[in-house]
This record gives C-alpha cells, sequence and structure tokens, in this order.
C-alpha cells in the first residue's frame, strides 16, 4: 500500500471515513481474493490521480470483520464511496478503471 491510499482499521476508520467532509472510496478486500488482486493497482493510480480531491482507503476484511458487517460486505472486493459520512455508491467486484472514474467524477459533480 502506498501513502496515496491509508490502510483503514476499526480504530481509523470512523476518523478518516466518516468524519471527512470530501468523497472517500474505500476498497474492502482480502490478502486471498484474485479479484482484489486486480483492482488494487487501479485503486493507487486513482489515488494519485484523484489526489487533494478524493481520499483513499482499503479495509482488510479479515482483519477487520466487524466493519465488513457494518457495511454488509458479502462479496469483495467492495469499493464503497462515501460523502460526509455517509455511503453514497458502492461497486462489488473488479471493474475497470473508466467506472470508477465516471463514479468518482459523478460523485465530485
Amino acid at each position: 500500500m502506498s501513502d496515496a491510499v491509508a490502510n483503514l482499521t476499526n480504530d481509523t476508520f470512523d476518523s478518516v471515513v466518516l468524519k471527512s467532509q470530501g468523497l472517500v472510496m474505500v476498497d474492502f478486500w482480502a490478502t486471498w481474493c484474485g479479484p482484489c488482486k486486480i483492482v488494487a493497482p487501479v485503486v493507487e493510480e486513482l489515488a494519485k490521480e484523484y489526489a487533494g480531491r478524493v481520499t483513499f482507503g482499503k479495509v482488510n476484511t479479515d482483519e477487520n470483520p466487524d466493519l465488513a458487517s457494518r457495511y454488509n460486505i458479502r462479496g469483495i472486493p467492495t469499493l464503497i464511496f462515501f460523502k460526509e459520512g455517509k455511503v453514497l455508491d458502492q461497486v462489488v467486484g473488479a471493474v475497470p478503471k473508466a467506472q470508477l472514474k465516471s463514479k468518482l467524477d459523478s460523485h465530485l459533480g
């Protein structure tokens, strides 16, 4: 994980995600998940492209099952978009970068 994407835990999630005034994209993932490995570099690229405009974080669902449960994560990767502490949207599965950019742009718009 790079400096552009925060590693979120039960202890840091609320302060980084729910108390943020701006747009936050959180990637719920696990080390054993193949599609998560496909999405990870895309999230890193987006974090660099949207630096200063969007906050990016990752939650390892195996290490933070309470967070996965709180957001009803049934399949991973699940990417959830938050703004001012509220869930705006979510995407499940490995989706193309263009689709994630479109979601980010629409929520920034």
